[in-house]
């Protein structure tokens, strides 16, 4: 759940065409294939042990002594770091149906889910760290991710690499003082919003991403952060970045960002954002803040709501009103019920108002709504399967349709995530 310039130039198109009802049971069909296949694998997994670890005749006298003695020295042999490695991975693949059709085989204004009417490897991601955990800690993380949309949107604006994504790198340190300050060096994703980028350790209730998470806030940050525990109930982080999705900086001036986290109460946690600082190239000056509020109460064990506020501005860039200020601002809203431990709905509505045409790039006072309602079903803890049904509206005909534009935009999908 928690974890963005115009996303379009950044997107490369792959059109084709075919119906959604009948893909979305294939995909169906796939996901509950593996899970069966994956049960078999494990019911015939003690018998090819049993099989493996009988020896023959002629070397049962001196197999089990030099098994022992070899595995014994491999395991003197490895260094102690070694044991505090993990290794986790994270693939999702899906297919979108657009019910505009637009020509180019383009969805309009999303983040990731921009192909329509195509099967997509999302992402596979392969996270490799040892975690620093408590005072004193040394660790690193780093997250390989390569596919055909999420690491063409999280790279970073001077990357030049399109299906590959080194989307975390980063080293890790913990101060020995009171409950531990703890510093992070390198590239990690941004503290700021609701919604994730998604992986092994977290992925969002909904399939799409919401209007706030494409254009109100970045994706990631490149340079160092301070975060400390003061409390239970309070903890806070500082950081001073290259900017908003960016290895090397774009000018001469850094970017701060903050965080406060507060847990007032058992089911309620706050999360209160903010970064600032010049994001335009050569531009040391032109200054862009934005302030993020995160809420998330979970009143019963199956029922989790949020709501994510975004208010930004940025000097003199209004493309409705040259020389003005620019702003941008919008509200979203989620709630996921868990039927069981295997079946929940998520449901998510939200408005976004590019009051100066600068962050949806439009040139003109743009208002962007949708509603998404997304069932999933977890076969086990290694693979889910969820359906999403989208609903856009804007008050400019700014959504491709066919070969022209509408103020409407209606899209299903089906997506299968794995996880290890």
């Amino acid at each position: 759940m928690l974890h963005r310039t115009s996303v379009a130039a950044r997107v490369s198109v792959h059109p084709s065409r075919a119906g959604p009802a009948r893909t979305f049971c294939l995909s169906i069909a796939f996901a509950l294939s593996i899970d069966a296949t994956a049960e078999a694998q494990e019911a015939k997994a003690p018998g090819a042990q049993l099989i493996a670890a009988v020896p023959s005749r002629a070397d049962s006298a001196k197999a089990t002594p030099d098994s022992t003695a070899s595995t014994t020295k491999a395991a003197a042999e490895l260094p102690k770091w070694f044991n505090e490695l993990a290794v986790n991975a994270f693939v999702s693949t899906a297919y979108e149906y657009n019910g505009n059709r637009p020509t180019a085989g383009a969805n309009s204004f999303r983040v990731f889910d921009f192909n329509d009417n195509s099967f997509n490897l999302d992402v596979a991601e392969l996270v490799v760290q040892i975690a620093a955990s408590k005072p004193n800690d040394a660790g690193f993380r780093v997250d390989f991710a390569a596919g055909n949309s999420i690491p063409q949107i999280t790279k970073t604006q001077d990357q030049n690499a399109a299906q590959f994504d080194l989307q975390q790198a980063f080293a890790s340190y913990i101060v020995p003082l009171g409950s531990g300050l703890r510093f992070d060096v390198g590239k990690y994703v941004t503290h700021m919003g609701y919604e994730l980028i998604e992986g092994y350790d977290g992925y969002n209730d909904n399939y799409s991403r919401s209007i706030l998470f494409g254009y109100a806030i970045p994706f990631t940050h490149t340079g160092v952060k301070a975060s400390y525990a003061f409390s239970s109930k309070v903890a806070g982080m500082v950081e001073v970045v290259n900017g908003w999705d960016l290895l090397r900086d774009n000018n001469r001036s850094k970017s701060v960002g903050a965080q406060l986290t507060l847990t007032p109460v058992a089911p309620l946690t706050l999360f209160l954002n903010w970064i600032g600082g010049p994001e335009l190239a050569n531009d040391n000056h032109t200054k862009r803040n934005v302030f993020d509020v995160v809420a998330i109460v979970k009143p019963t064990s199956t029922l989790t709501l949020g709501v994510n506020g975004d208010y930004g501005t940025e000097d003199g860039t209004s493309a409705v009103n040259p020389g003005s200020d620019a702003t941008w601002k919008g509200i979203a809203g989620y709630a996921t019920f868990a039927f069981t431990n295997k079946f929940s709905v998520g449901l998510r509505g939200e408005t976004f108002h590019d009051d100066d045409g600068v962050r949806l790039g439009t040139g003109a006072r743009a208002t962007l709504s949708e509603f998404t309602f997304t069932p999933a079903y977890k076969f086990t803890d290694h693979v889910l399967i969820r359906g999403e049904a989208r609903y856009d509206t804007s008050n400019l005909p700014i959504f491709t349709k066919r070969a022209t534009l509408a103020d409407k935009q209606t899209t299903v999908a089906a997506n299968v995530i794995f996880v290890y």
